[in-house]
């Protein structure tokens, strides 16, 4: 007789929860990078560091499956992307384009 685990999410319900919210968390880690460098007076780099790190959340939302891409949906998937995407490279080319700096 064989016995069959029972799955994480059963098993270690806060483990199998904070696993699934990686990708947020990933984000979340660049953006707060980025909002340091900004905080420390290297704003262009700072919201360049932003701007990407939505174009990644973006991605993330694009690529994984719905069961693992946790609080980062929040709308449809293309709404989701488009959105991200959009601010992410919109904020980017900003940053880039302000002469001075």
């Amino acid at each position: 007789m064989s016995m069959t685990r029972p799955p994480l999410y059963v098993r270690r319900p806060v483990v199998a929860g904070l696993i699934r919210q990686l990708p947020l968390l990933a984000v979340l880690v660049a953006v707060g990078v980025g909002l340091l460098l900004v905080a420390v007076d290297h704003w262009r780099k700072g919201l360049i560091v932003v701007g990407l790190a939505l174009v990644g959340g973006a991605l993330l939302r694009l690529l994984l499956p719905e069961r693992r891409v946790g609080f980062l949906a929040v709308r449809s998937r293309p709404i989701d992307v488009a959105l991200m995407a959009g601010t992410g490279l919109l904020l980017t080319a900003i940053a880039v384009a302000i002469v001075g700096g």
